[in-house]
């Protein structure tokens, strides 16, 4: 369902029927009422398009153009998100674009190391996927021996022990929890030594990214299937408004209201 496109309708559609009825029949309803003549009264259409235009029209607005809630379906980002997760993305950190069409209007920024990132899947740009960015453009990443290397260089990374997690992160209790630091973004990432591993290198062509889920054994990303376009880019995620644990059927209020790093 592209809520996007049922969403502009609306507004459209509510806009339309209002800016009729106010042009061609509501001076007739008013002239009739101030000469005390009978007549129909508004109709409920109209009356309906009147008090959700409005509404609509903010919804879109700032859906499109400020910040759009997304719910986190796997297990991919872990430590940092979990399913179960909402979160708010920014939509204008890379620019603003036309709604439906994802045309760029303004250009604002670009994703840097460590962002992350709502994208549209490109082998499906129906689904959403969120990762977070480690190439950028004519960057040569490299992964191996479960290290990550950007243009030659090892990403530093800390040991901080065993992850121990509750609720859906549970299955991955027992997995080597390590902070990366990916150009001063500081940020956790899980690996688990006898997993397989997609090793490889691969160079950023221009106007895509390079992703890759923090969950590092346990991600589908652009060591599978390639690049981000960059018109394929949603918006950055930034916050944590709520969690919900599906297992416990419980909102978990330690993870409610944090910034996304």
């Amino acid at each position: 369902m592209n809520f996007a496109l049922i969403l502009v309708l609306a507004t459209a559609l509510s806009g339309v029927i209002w800016l009729i009825d106010a042009l061609f029949f509501a001076p007739a309803r008013r002239a009739r009422a101030q000469a005390a003549e009978p007549g129909p009264r508004e109709p409920v259409l109209v009356e309906y398009a009147r008090s959700f235009f409005p509404v609509l029209l903010v919804v879109l607005l700032l859906r499109s153009f400020v910040a759009e809630p997304f719910r986190i379906p796997s297990g991919s980002m872990m430590p940092t998100l979990q399913v179960g997760d909402f979160i708010l993305v920014n939509k204008f950190s890379y620019g603003l674009k036309l709604p439906v069409t994802d045309t760029l209007i303004l250009p604002l920024g670009k994703p840097q190391h460590g962002d992350i990132v709502v994208f549209r899947y490109p082998q499906d740009p129906r689904v959403d996927f969120i990762k977070r960015v480690i190439g950028l453009p004519g960057d040569r990443v490299r992964y191996q021996d479960k290290m990550l290397y950007i243009n030659g260089q090892p990403v530093p990374q800390q040991s901080l022990g065993i992850y121990g997690g509750d609720g859906d992160a549970r299955r991955h209790v027992g997995a080597s929890l390590i902070e990366e630091n990916l150009d001063g973004i500081r940020h956790e990432i899980l690996v688990e030594s006898g997993a397989p591993m997609r090793s490889g290198e691969w160079v950023v062509p221009e106007g895509h990214y390079f992703v890759m889920g923090d969950n590092r054994d346990n991600s589908n990303d652009s060591r599978f299937w390639g690049f981000v376009p960059e018109r394929n880019l949603v918006g950055k995620a930034f916050f944590r408004w709520m969690h919900f644990d599906w297992q416990a059927k419980q909102l978990q209020f330690s993870r409610i209201g944090d910034t996304l790093n």
